[in-house]
C-alpha cells in the first residue's frame, strides 16, 4: 500500500474487508485441494518467517512485557490465530463462502455476550433483543430459510461449525482488552507464531491421514494469498484505519464482506445470492444496530 492509501482510513477499512473476503473464496475454493490445517498452519508460519527481520527490534524491547504476560499473549493466539483460522478453513469444506460471509456479521453482538460471559459487562434491554433478532438472522441461514429444517434438525455441519468460529473469534476480541501495550508488530508476530505451531500435532495428524497439499497452481496461489492478504496487510490496514476514525466508525464496514463474496462468489465459484441470505443479513444486521445503540445508551449513562 503506498502512502495515499495508508493514509486513507476509509480505503484501509475497505481493503481489510476485500481481503478477508478472499479469504472465503480461497478457502471455499481449494476444498479438496489444500488440507485445512495445513492451509492454517503456512497462513502464519510463513509471515513468521518473513516479518522477524522487521519486528525484531520491537520484540527485543517489548519481550519483558510479552514474557510477562505470556498466559495472555497464548490464550489469544489460540483463540484469534490457531483455533479461528484452522475451525474457518474446516467449516468452508462444507458451506459455501457466501454463508461465511453473512455469517461473519455476527461478530459484533456475539462479542456483547462475550463480554457478559467473561467479563460481567451489563447487556441492556436493546443489546439482548439485538442478540435475540441476529439469532434468527442466523437461523434462517443455517436452515436455508426452511422451517422444516429446523424442526428435523438437518443443519449444514459447515455453518455450525463456522458460527462456533465466529463465537472463538468473539471470545478472542473480548479478551483483547487483556493484552498487554506493546507495538502492533509485536503483537502480531506473536500470533503468528503462536498460530504456527499449536497446530503442528494435528497437522502430523493429517499428514499421516494422506490429507496433503497437491502440487497445482491453485496450491501455489492460495498459500501466497492468505499468507499476505487476509493476514499481514488486511490486519495492518485494518488496525492503522481503525487508528486513524476509531473503531465505531470503521465497524460498519466488516459488513462489506458479504457484499464482496456474493460478488466474487457468483464470479469465481458460482454461488448465488437466495433469498434467505438476504432476510438474514437484514435480521443480523438490525441486531448488530440494536446491539449497538444499546451500547452507546449504556456508555453515556452514568455510574
Amino acid at each position: 500500500m503506498n502512502a495515499r492509501v495508508f493514509g486513507n482510513p476509509y480505503l484501509l477499512v475497505a481493503s481489510a474487508s476485500l481481503f478477508w473476503s478472499g479469504n472465503h473464496i480461497i478457502g471455499r475454493a481449494i476444498g479438496g485441494e489444500v488440507p485445512p490445517i495445513g492451509i492454517s498452519v503456512a497462513r502464519w508460519m510463513i509471515p513468521a518467517i518473513v516479518l522477524y527481520p522487521l519486528v525484531r527490534p520491537h520484540l527485543k524491547r517489548d519481550w519483558p512485557l510479552i514474557r510477562a504476560h505470556w498466559r495472555v499473549m497464548l490464550w489469544l493466539g489460540l483463540t484469534g490465530g490457531a483455533l479461528f483460522t484452522v475451525l474457518q478453513y474446516v467449516g468452508l469444506q462444507y458451506t459455501t463462502a457466501l454463508n461465511v460471509s453473512v455469517l461473519n456479521s455476527l461478530v459484533p453482538v456475539l462479542i456483547v455476550a462475550a463480554g457478559a460471559l467473561l467479563f460481567r459487562d451489563r447487556i441492556g434491554v436493546s443489546q439482548f433483543a439485538g442478540i435475540l433478532t441476529s439469532s434468527v438472522g442466523v437461523l434462517a441461514i443455517i436452515a436455508r430459510g426452511e422451517i422444516a429444517t429446523l424442526r428435523h434438525l438437518e443443519f449444514n455441519w459447515g455453518d455450525l461449525i463456522i458460527l462456533l468460529n465466529m463465537a472463538v473469534f468473539s471470545i478472542y476480541a473480548a479478551c483483547l482488552r487483556l493484552r498487554p501495550q506493546i507495538h502492533w508488530l509485536s503483537f502480531l508476530y506473536v500470533i503468528a507464531v503462536v498460530s504456527a505451531v499449536a497446530p503442528m500435532p494435528f497437522l502430523v495428524w493429517e499428514m499421516l491421514s494422506g490429507v496433503t497439499f497437491k502440487a497445482t497452481w491453485l496450491t501455489a496461489g492460495a498459500i501466497v494469498y492468505v499468507a499476505i492478504f487476509p493476514s499481514v496487510l488486511a490486519f495492518a490496514a485494518w488496525n492503522r484505519g481503525v487508528e486513524l476514525i476509531g473503531a465505531n466508525r470503521s465497524g460498519p464496514f466488516l459488513h462489506l464482506i458479504p457484499v464482496y463474496t456474493a460478488i466474487l462468489g457468483s464470479t469465481l465459484l458460482g454461488e448465488h445470492l437466495a433469498a434467505y441470505h438476504v432476510i438474514g443479513f437484514v435480521l443480523i444486521l438490525f441486531g448488530v444496530w440494536l446491539a449497538a445503540r444499546g451500547s452507546r445508551a449504556q456508555a453515556a449513562a452514568p455510574e
